[in-house]
């Protein structure tokens, strides 16, 4: 089964946030179009974390989260996005 998640307006629709709700349902989250200018602000233990690349199914480590090549990736802000995820214990290389 697949479900497919989209925003019908402009803006902050919550899309990120409902997405990390549901990842423990799912093996695979895959962003497949956009870009690092608007950011999924979710909480995660309390603090603030602002997802502008990886999805947000990343907080469930049993989840696989994909980028399709339909997403704009800039390099500094992904790197920047990595290293604040691994700062606050999030793992990125599952084995």
């Amino acid at each position: 089964m697949v479900d497919v998640l989209i925003g019908l307006q402009w803006g902050d629709e919550g899309k990120g946030k409902i997405v990390d709700y549901l990842a423990a349902n799912y093996h695979i989250i895959a962003r497949f179009q956009g870009g690092p200018n608007a950011g999924h602000t979710l909480y995660v233990n309390g603090q603030k974390v602002v997802l502008r690349t990886i999805p947000s199914g990343v907080f469930n480590p049993d989840t696989l989260n994909l980028i399709g090549n339909g997403v704009v990736i800039d390099p500094i802000t992904l790197r920047e996005e990595i290293e604040g995820l691994k700062a606050i214990g999030i793992a990125l290389d599952h084995n």
